[in-house]
């Protein structure tokens, strides 16, 4: 499938797949909805009520690197250590992130280089990227995943239910639902009705949020105690 490199409106890039018409993040702005679906709303919102001082993330959905570069430099300024994990099936080509701003636009001249890091490190092994921030990156398709009570947040990033609605059924956020421990909270974008009844369906507490730009709401699912 064509890809390209696109510029959302907050002048971030992302990555545009044609025949889809689907990209890695909103056109209305690539960092601000990441900023304000997976750190406002989730770790932010889990950090409120639980004051912690490590935590475990699961990422689904590795893509681009934003959404792990973006907690990576949050951890940095709350001196919080988190160890994160993200999984990936198809990771993207090093031409097409060589291309994307982010580091330039969010970090300062010392940790521009953390971008290239979290790409370049091994798979499959955890990996300590900052002294706050350990990484292990999976290589897997979603429904090989069968985690029990391992981690406090999930960042649900999969491309949208228009294009891959395998991705967003009740055996899926079963599998999430699993993954968290107690009271552990997963986040994503989307605010489709079918995706909350799915996640309700398997016992998660649902909530419409608003959304980022461009977008009038989306998800926050929370594990019962």
């Amino acid at each position: 499938m064509k890809r390209s490199i696109i510029t959302t409106s907050d002048g971030s890039k992302t990555i545009q797949i044609g025949e889809w018409n689907e990209q890695y993040h909103s056109i209305h702005g690539a960092i601000q909805e990441a900023k304000h679906v997976f750190i406002k709303m989730g770790l932010n919102h889990f950090l409120e009520l639980h004051k912690v001082k490590s935590m475990r993330v699961l990422e689904m959905g590795l893509g681009t690197g934003l959404n792990a570069f973006i907690t990576a430099l949050e951890a940095e300024i709350r001196n919080l250590h988190i160890h994160y994990e993200a999984i990936e099936a198809f990771p993207v080509l090093k031409h097409e992130l060589s291309q994307l701003n982010y580091p330039s636009l969010l970090a300062n001249k010392n940790q521009e280089s953390l971008f290239e890091t979290i790409h370049d490190v091994s798979w499959a092994t955890p990996n300590s990227i900052t002294t706050n921030f350990t990484l292990t990156k999976v290589q897997q398709y979603f429904s090989k995943l069968e985690y029990v009570s391992l981690f406090d947040l999930v960042y649900f990033d999969a491309f949208g239910p228009r294009v891959q609605p395998d991705l967003w059924t009740p055996d899926m956020f079963k599998r999430m639902f699993n993954a968290l421990k107690p009271r552990g909270v997963l986040v994503t974008y989307s605010a489709k009705g079918s995706v909350r009844r799915a996640m309700q369906s398997v016992g998660f507490f649902v909530e419409r949020l608003e959304g980022p730009p461009g977008k009038r709401e989306m998800l926050r699912a929370t594990k019962p105690a």
